[in-house]
């Protein structure tokens, strides 16, 4: 079979490569992908819905995979499906439980899943009466998309009205911005495979979003993950009654029934499991360190999604320990240096490419994640040790990197 994936990240290299293991699959094409991702697959530029498609007629494409979240809101996924194309990713009607956080937070309030007590501030007017209602810190957050980095945590009330002014400033959704009650606890991720009526559940993942170790400093798209974490595992069963099947319920009530793969973020609090926000697709960096460990054939996990099969579908996983540890480049999330030349010699570890562009020279940087490292072991710890002992062999002056990923699991309870 032949897939296209469309996505430009090191998200979307991790994708290509776990298609790549597949045994029925011939051709995969990555649009518009980048130069890294180029080395090993075949990049293709394409320019909007009709090209899309036309390209997918010509090549006789089998399966489309989206990988960003910015073409299911824009409606993608329905155009492919309406001129007969399989297409892997939910409706831009289902892709609201990502696009609109105020849409994510009126299903959740209906249907009674946990999570943070919110408000929506439409305007700067309304700002100072909502967020005295709160008690410091406050989480702020833009309703709409914002690659990531439209979060921020303020902690005392000055601090609060900045924040809010900021995201109000910006194009941040229909709805302005959410202000949250901020959630004690430890973060996970989990991933459900959904096909409108039955799902399957994959290994937990962690992000770490702040930019410096320790969860210092700004929040960025997510600067490294490690895989499994065992101690999530005890909440799976109530994360799937409480949270996972009521979602999926409510999205079918909604007319948006939810087909694809659905992000759960999750606080573990001491009254259990509550929601931070859904994605409607596969989260960045998480992929990077979830795909590897996937031992069931990518191809026969999508067409189970498609086919309406996912009550048969069985998944299967590597037992190592997986840790991906994203580089980027001086200056990120802000505004950050480019053209820094990148030499990466044979490493044990894996390398998948986001922000590169490949010269006569060499490769060189072009974006602000420029590359997430991933190491496989038997132990947490010995995954660490390999992934950090080879970023020390990589070539890339000046990279802003965590070095505490996986480092949390010592102190999750």
């Amino acid at each position: 079979m032949k897939v296209l994936i469309l996505g430009s990240g090191a998200r979307e290299h991790a994708i290509a490569e776990a298609f790549g293991r597949s045994s029925r699959t011939t051709e995969i094409y990555v649009s518009p992908g980048n130069d890294g991702i180029g080395e090993t697959f075949d990049c293709v530029a394409l320019n909007g819905f009709e090209e899309i498609c036309s390209f997918c007629k010509n090549k006789n494409i089998d399966l489309v995979f989206i990988g960003p979240e910015q073409p299911i809101a824009e409606g993608l996924s329905d155009y492919l499906r309406q001129h007969s194309i399989r297409v892997f990713g939910p409706s831009q009607a289902a892709g609201a439980i990502e696009y609109s956080k105020a849409f994510a937070k009126r299903i959740m309030t209906k249907y009674q899943v946990p999570t943070a007590i919110y408000r929506i501030i439409r305007n700067r007017a309304e700002a100072e009466d909502i967020l005295k209602s709160f008690k410091m810190p406050v989480v702020l957050k833009a309703d709409g998309l914002a690659a990531g980095k439209g979060v921020i945590i303020a902690h005392d009330l000055a601090e609060a009205y900045e924040a809010c002014n900021t995201l109000l400033r910006q194009d941040c959704g229909q709805d302005g911005v959410l202000a949250e009650e901020y959630l004690e606890g430890w973060e996970v991720s989990l991933f459900a495979i959904c096909d409108g009526d039955n799902y399957r559940t994959t290994l937990f993942s962690q992000d770490h979003k702040q930019l410096h170790d320790g969860d210092l400093g700004p929040n960025t798209g997510g600067m490294g993950a490690y895989c499994p974490v065992s101690e999530a595992q005890e909440y799976r069963s109530s994360i799937e009654k409480a949270i996972l099947e009521p979602v999926l319920t409510a999205l079918k009530e909604e007319n948006c029934s939810y087909s694809g793969i659905l992000y759960l973020g999750l606080m573990i609090t001491t009254e259990g499991p509550k929601v931070i926000e859904f994605n409607c697709r596969l989260g960045d960096p998480e992929t990077q360190v979830l795909l590897p460990l996937l031992k069931t054939d990518m191809l026969d996990l999508c067409m189970a999604v498609c086919d309406g099969r996912v009550d048969q579908l069985k998944l299967q996983w590597d037992s190592r320990y997986a840790v991906g540890v994203v580089l980027a480049a001086p200056g990120y999330p802000g505004s950050y240096k480019k053209d820094i030349p990148i030499s990466i010699p044979k490493l044990e570890s894996r390398v998948y490419f986001a922000g590169v562009k490949k010269t006569e020279s060499g490769l060189i940087s072009s974006g602000g994640r420029v590359m997430t490292v991933l190491a496989l072991a038997d132990s947490l710890h010995a995954a660490r040790e390999k992934v950090y002992t080879d970023i020390t062999k990589i070539s890339f002056p000046a990279a802003v990197y965590r070095k505490d990923i996986g480092l949390r699991a010592n102190k999750l309870s």
